[in-house]
């Protein structure tokens, strides 16, 4: 098992806080490599509020383009981590 870096940490809370955009979907379901919107759940609603979510816990302003260009939860880590 890895060690935990602070990026690694910094990985964990984000996959937290997506997954609490979500009702019916199990949080242990949602990893960095998760196909997000390959979910039931996946929804313009729940695309809105990652858009808040990434305003409100990071102070980022995330475009629709750049939600798009994101496959995994993980790729969309890495956008809003590079906009900080």
């Amino acid at each position: 098992m890895a060690p935990s870096t602070p990026e690694n940490m910094e990985l964990k809370e984000f996959i937290i806080n997506f997954a609490n955009q979500f009702e019916d979907t199990d949080p242990a379901e949602i990893t960095a490599e998760t196909e997000f919107r390959e979910l039931d759940e996946w929804s313009s609603l729940i695309n809105l509020g990652l858009i808040a979510m990434a305003d409100e816990e990071y102070g980022v302003e995330l475009s629709g383009a750049e939600l798009r260009s994101a496959k995994t939860v993980g790729d969309l880590f890495e956008i809003i981590k590079a906009k900080r």
